[in-house]
């Protein structure tokens, strides 16, 4: 078993905060206190880790990283992550599977391209345009 030192140093290395690591919390950027937030979940060595929102207010580069970055989670630790998102661009990017939820009821299950095929949820998030 690592020592906590050895593991906090990988988890550092891993999200990219090695340089930071000397600096506050309230002094980080947002993609970076996001990155922070990841470490410390996977800190705990989780078999499932959910993320709610990890992409939202980040700019496309930053959102490019996390993706990534979450990529790299299930291909090294092979964890099992659940997204809450609305940032289509990661869902796409990162998931196998998803449920699209509209005012609290299941609309769409499948793989990413099945559910944004779906009459249901185009018309839910993209409205009933004509010609979709």
């Amino acid at each position: 078993m690592k020592s906590a030192l050895a593991k906090s140093e990988e988890i550092l290395r891993f999200t990219g905060l090695e340089k930071r690591r000397d600096v506050l919390a309230e002094n980080l950027k947002l993609a970076d206190r996001k990155r922070l937030e990841i470490a410390r979940a996977m800190a705990t060595c989780p078999e499932i880790l959910l993320l709610d929102e990890v992409f939202a207010g980040l700019n496309e580069t930053e959102i490019d990283e996390a993706i990534r970055l979450v990529k790299g989670i299930q291909q090294k630790f092979g964890t099992t992550i659940f997204i809450i998102e609305h940032v289509l661009k990661a869902i796409m990017k990162t998931c196998g599977r998803v449920i699209v939820i509209n005012f609290g009821e299941k609309i769409a299950e499948g793989t990413p391209e099945e559910v944004t095929r779906n009459p249901g949820v185009i018309e839910a998030y993209l409205g009933n345009a004509p010609g979709i």
